[in-house]
């Protein structure tokens, strides 16, 4: 049927009843709802395309006690819908069968049938159509947009006399609509018609009220929360819903119609977001459309220069095929043409043989001598016969085996390859400096999108996701500490974003990174350290303090470590910094030092003295491997040959026997300065591989000492000096 709009008159809701229309039509049929049933996944259908779907044109055997029969007649005309496809499917898959037999019946009939709303089976069982509530409420709304829009056509009276007037009143019971003289006469006062049941003008007679399907004479006054269905009293004291849970229908009423309300005014106060939603969605649509054509506009361009250059390949081969073969064709032709006149028969025979005839011998000489040549050339022809061209055209085959590869795996800039995170650039602390390898198809990529997500056993994460990066790597702010991180990067091309890189893990350190450089201006000794422009690294060299210590080597003087510190001390907090040794430095000791200790080193210093006087032999009390002392105000560890040595005196007694550990590539140190303890951690995997109680009186430095050749580098990434805490 044809709707006509309706005006913008409005519902009880103030939605205009037009706004609607797209809820009041049929799925299947694609018209308004007439009868509609509910089916058991709550979607609504009209009563006559229900029974079309399972009689396929057979009556239903069963009445439908609350609903009414439908007007009798052709169905409708529609397009075949992807319910009655399937339901064709299910039909000759023989689904439905058990349950689809009437007792005593020869035609089949089907019980089970895709919901054309959701497109799941719904199996109505042996009670089919009759167990199926009609929808009364939806039967309404559309008779109100009915009558919207109507608009201007006036409902009639049903029972007037020409001149049929406006009817004014419908009675529920009679199913008829009246005018004011003609309700009188048909309802008098002091009958049973005057208690019937009236409302305005309208053509949809609804019940009163609504009954139940499986005990037709039974009010719904229940409902089931198991099933979400109305039910009577019947069906909870010994039906199908006898173990169920059910409560009043005043409860239930209540309760759905605030869960409704409050829904439907949560939607409208998020009016304006949907709004916005819906014109991103448009600016996306359009988007999409230009260029989706763009792109078709762009292939068919790539495509069209193939072509071009095939056919210029194409037209340039063939047209040295033509010119070899017919080269070869006249070099052949020529050939055969001499062999021809080698035969008795022939030309060249008879010629010579007329030659032989001449008696005069100038002239014979004059003429048989180029003769001579030619038949002597056909002699020797005949001795070693080579064919004067080739007949195969072997040089002109083409091996497109690659070109057929190459063409099938054209992506014209199409799907990105996928990005790989570089581990060894990359660097997480309490912001994360992310890098990755461009592309494998080295084709220019638009843009990528670094994605990245904290690892949490007992709560749910979510991916977060940066803005576009128009680089090869992306600084994460804000990361919590002590934390495993996920990263993961696409690229996009041509709005084509291609597949995730493989997610890289990173753990987080347990407080935030200490930023300082070394210091060149404390205790530097600049004969046997070099340090970088950039004060980021320094390195041990053997210069000539070392040659002129060289007799006091000889008698048991050696050389002391040189200490160089960090630029920025520390008087409070927990901070983390971490730094890189070369594998082949010789001694390196790292760790923290206070003021006061650091002047004591600087001011005294012992390179000529005996070893029971330096302070890393053991033999003096400030050694930090003589005895385990809490009220140290320092603490080292050893690095050196590609190992890490825990110090003497661990509180741990495992440590007694692995005091010797492979040294990491990144090493961190951690100083809780209010706790008073130092930690030293593999800063690969943030493994914790020692720690330590110190004496945080003072201003703590990180402290470096260096013997022989060796080298420390900062990170890069925790250089830039952003923190002060002492003067």
């Amino acid at each position: 049927m044809s709707v006509e709009s309706p005006n913008s008159k409005a519902g009880s809701s103030g939605v205009p009843m037009k706004n609607i229309e797209r809820e009041l039509i049929c799925p299947v049929c694609k018209e308004l709802f007439t009868h509609p049933l509910i089916l058991p996944c709550q979607h609504s259908v009209c009563h006559k395309c229900v029974k079309e779907l399972l009689l396929l044109g057979h009556e239903d055997s069963f009445t439908d006690a609350g609903s009414e029969s439908s007007t009798p007649g052709s169905p409708r005309s529609r397009g075949a819908s992807p319910s009655t496809e399937r339901l064709d499917r299910l039909l000759r898959s023989g689904s439905g069968t058990p349950s689809g037999w009437k007792r005593n019946s020869l035609t089949p009939r089907i019980t089970t049938f895709p919901c054309p709303g959701c497109q799941h089976d719904i199996d109505l069982g042996e009670r089919g159509i009759s167990g199926l509530f009609r929808n009364f409420t939806l039967e309404t709304i559309v008779e109100r947009y009915r009558q919207a829009a109507r608009a201007a056509v006036a409902i009639m009276c049903n029972l007037c006399k020409p001149p049929i007037q406006e009817a004014t009143k419908s009675c529920l019971d009679c199913k008829a609509s009246y005018c004011n003289e003609c309700f009188k006469v048909h309802h008098p006062w002091g009958t049973p018609k005057a208690q019937h049941e009236y409302v305005g003008p309208t053509t949809n007679f609804r019940p009163k009220v609504l009954m139940c399907p499986e005990h037709e004479m039974e009010k719904v006054n229940m409902y089931c929360e198991v099933c979400r269905r109305p039910v009577c009293h019947l069906c909870k004291l010994g039906g199908s819903h006898a173990n169920h849970k059910v409560t009043s229908m005043s409860s239930a009423y209540k309760i759905l119609k605030e869960k409704l309300s409050k829904s439907i005014h949560y939607l409208i106060s998020k009016e304006d977001q949907v709004k916005k939603q819906i014109s991103d969605l448009n600016v996306l649509i359009n988007e999409t459309k230009e260029n989706g054509d763009k792109a078709t506009q762009e292939a068919n361009q790539h495509f069209e220069k193939l072509f071009n250059i095939l056919e210029e390949r194409k037209t340039e081969m063939l047209r040295s095929i033509e010119e070899t073969k017919k080269s070869r064709l006249e070099n052949l032709q020529s050939q055969m043409d001499e062999y021809m006149g080698m035969l008795e028969n022939s030309g060249l025979v008879g010629y010579a043989q007329e030659v032989l005839k001449e008696t005069d011998q100038s002239c014979f000489v004059q003429t048989a001598k180029q003769l001579h040549t030619r038949i002597q050339k056909a002699t020797e022809s005949l001795k070693t016969f080579h064919p004067a061209a080739d007949s195969s055209f072997d040089e002109f085959s083409l091996n497109i085996s690659k070109e057929e590869d190459l063409l099938r795996e054209l992506s014209f800039d199409g799907v990105p390859s996928v990005p790989v995170i570089d581990q060894s650039q990359s660097r997480v602390y309490n912001e994360g400096l992310i890098c990755w390898l461009p592309c494998e198809d080295m084709s220019p990529t638009d843009h990528y999108i670094l994605e990245y997500k904290k690892l949490d056993a007992e709560a749910e994460t979510f991916w977060q996701t940066t803005d576009k990066v128009y680089g090869n790597s992306k600084v994460v702010c804000d990361l919590d500490p002590n934390s495993m991180y996920s990263f993961r990067v696409k690229s996009c091309r041509k709005s084509v974003y291609g597949p995730y890189s493989q997610e890289v893990v990173f753990h987080t350190p347990p407080a935030p990174v200490f930023s300082f450089l070394f210091d060149e201006k404390c205790g530097f000794n600049p004969e046997r350290l070099l340090l970088s422009k950039n004060r980021e690294s320094v390195e041990s060299v053997a210069g000539l303090t070392l040659l002129l210590g060289a007799e006091r080597i000889q008698m048991g003087s050696y050389i002391c470590l040189d200490y160089i510190i960090g630029d920025t001390g520390i008087t409070r907090g927990k901070h983390f910094w971490s730094f890189h040794v070369e594998p082949h430095s010789y001694l390196i000791k790292v760790g923290v030092a206070s003021d006061t200790k650091l002047q004591e080193w600087f001011h005294h210093p012992r390179d000529t003295s005996s070893p029971r006087y330096d302070h890393d032999s053991g033999h003096d009390s400030g050694s930090e491997e003589s005895c385990y002392d809490p009220s140290q105000p320092f603490t080292l560890i050893t690095l050196g040959m590609g190992k890490l040595i825990i110090p003497k005196g661990s509180s741990t007694p495992t440590d007694y026997n692995n005091r010797v550990l492979p040294m990491p590539y990144h090493i961190g140190i951690c100083l809780d300065y209010e706790k008073g303890k130092v930690y030293f951690y593999d800063a690969e995997n943030m493994v914790c591989l020692y720690e330590r109680q110190v004496d945080c009186t003072g201003t703590m430095y990180p402290a470096f000492g260096l013997m022989g050749s060796g080298k420390v580098h900062i990170n890069e990434f925790i250089t830039t000096k952003c923190l002060v805490y002492s003067e």
